[in-house]
């Protein structure tokens, strides 16, 4: 339950953060925020990967870029679905979509721990020291 809730945290900073810097990307409020972010997250875990799936071939011939085209198409989906969380338009909803792609990669990378878990806080098990000599 905590990972989910992080996770739900991580998206819902990462939503404010494209709203803020994309000017075609408008919410009417925290609330819209938050459930537009849970919107994204369910549909992400759920529709996503059967989407990457099916467009593979795409995938692969454009070297990973067409990932974005889907994450902003999903995102335009969640503009439709809750009207008080507005894209604009594809491209809005393209630059958007990197926006949140590269700020919950970085703020995951606070919660991960060495064995790739979620924690709360980072967590290492176990430190591994190298073994070597100084050659003098």
């Amino acid at each position: 339950m905590i990972a989910f809730l992080l996770r739900w945290f991580i998206t819902t900073i990462a939503v404010f953060v494209a709203e803020r810097l994309i000017p075609g990307i408008a919410c009417n409020g925290w609330e819209t925020l938050l459930g537009a972010s849970l919107l994204l997250g369910i549909i992400n875990a759920f529709i996503r990967p059967a989407l990457l799936l099916l467009s593979l071939p795409f995938i692969i011939v454009t070297m990973g870029i067409f990932i974005f085209v889907i994450n902003a198409l999903l995102l335009l989906l969640v503009s439709k679905i809750i009207p008080a969380f507005q894209v604009d338009g594809f491209w809005s909803a393209f630059f958007g979509a990197i926006i949140i792609s590269i700020v919950s990669w970085a703020l995951s990378l606070f919660f991960r721990g060495s064995d790739g878990k979620i924690y709360p806080i980072t967590h290492h098990t176990s430190v591994k020291k190298a073994r070597a000599r100084v050659i003098e």
